[in-house]
């Protein structure tokens, strides 16, 4: 954890622009959110069909940003930070038509309740993998 999806609804992207927001949202979640490089995942999907609109006027350029994080592991302040820091990383790489009603969005999930490779965020907290035994 975390895992960061960036949708993005405009003109298509390209390779750069992808990796820079890949990049640039890894930096972010391991400096001022203070998170392990490992295991931190962002995915950019791009809507290719379809539309958007914001008050109900079809726009040509929008994103979203949904950050999933352990419960209780970042102040508000850190918080805070993310999101100014998203929102100018977006506004840098997709341009400065991006508008103010582009949500960032943190999901903080207890950390009995995520996981990676079959082991919740509790268990890897414990230490080492111990063996599991599974009534059948």
């Amino acid at each position: 954890m975390p895992f960061i999806r960036i949708t993005v609804f405009g003109p298509a992207l390209t390779v750069q622009q992808v990796t820079h927001l890949q990049r640039g949202t890894t930096d972010l979640m391991t400096s001022g959110m203070r998170k392990p490089i490992d295991g931190t995942s962002v995915v950019v999907e791009q809507i290719g069909h379809g539309g958007w609109s914001i008050a109900g006027e079809p726009v040509s350029l929008a994103a979203q940003v949904d950050a999933v994080i352990g419960k209780g592991t970042n102040s508000r302040a850190e918080k805070a930070e993310f999101m100014a820091d998203m929102m100018a990383l977006l506004r840098t790489v997709l341009g400065p038509a991006l508008r103010d009603e582009t949500y960032i969005v943190i999901h903080e999930i207890d950390p009995a309740s995520y996981g990676r490779g079959g082991l919740t965020r509790a268990q890897r907290d414990l230490g080492p993998p111990q063996t599991l035994q599974f009534l059948l």
